[in-house]
């Protein structure tokens, strides 16, 4: 008997994605994701994060370029996905990864309800930590202070993958 609860079934449903038509995200695909992402709760409602979005094949080629250069057996950290969204937060903030990270599960969930595919990237950080972390900065414009948190790559799928096993030894009751 298959689940009735929407949400529930896009959990169920949702893959990590990786691969993608070259094709763009509409423009109201692309705002129902946004929607999503800043309907997202944050601790006492500090909204520490700011999204970007980069549809730009030159400007993910270079943060690829930047992130592979020093990963052995890593060739396309965005899976050919043509629209990369960027989540960046205050460092300084308790709560800005963990609510970011919040925002981004929510906008994976988001893409599954509208028929795309997306995966969740922390890879890029690499790209925030090395000579070239104020020119990725400014290109993909963190506001002053912010830096990468996570990102999700999102696009028409052009594959999928069986779900993880899941391991119930790892949840315990305390009654």
């Amino acid at each position: 008997m298959g689940n009735t609860n929407t949400v529930l079934q896009a959990i169920s449903d949702r893959r990590s994605i990786r691969g993608y038509k070259p094709e763009q995200i509409s423009g109201g695909e692309l705002s129902a994701l946004l929607k999503a992402a800043l309907e997202s709760p944050s601790a006492n409602n500090a909204q520490p994060w700011h999204f970007t979005v980069v549809q730009n094949p030159k400007l993910l080629d270079e943060i690829n370029a930047e992130v592979v250069k020093n990963l052995e057996g890593v060739s396309d950290i965005f899976y050919g996905a043509p629209t990369v969204i960027f989540i960046s937060s205050d460092p300084e903030s308790r709560w800005g990864r963990i609510d970011s990270g919040i925002a981004v599960q929510t906008i994976a969930l988001a893409a599954q309800g509208l028929g795309l595919g997306s995966v969740i990237l922390g890879l890029p950080d690499f790209a925030f930590a090395g000579d070239k972390r104020e020119h990725f900065t400014v290109a993909l414009k963190f506001p002053q202070g912010q830096t990468f948190a996570v990102a999700i790559a999102v696009g028409y799928p052009t594959t999928t993958k069986e779900a993880h096993p899941n391991e119930p030894d790892r949840i315990d009751h305390v009654i």
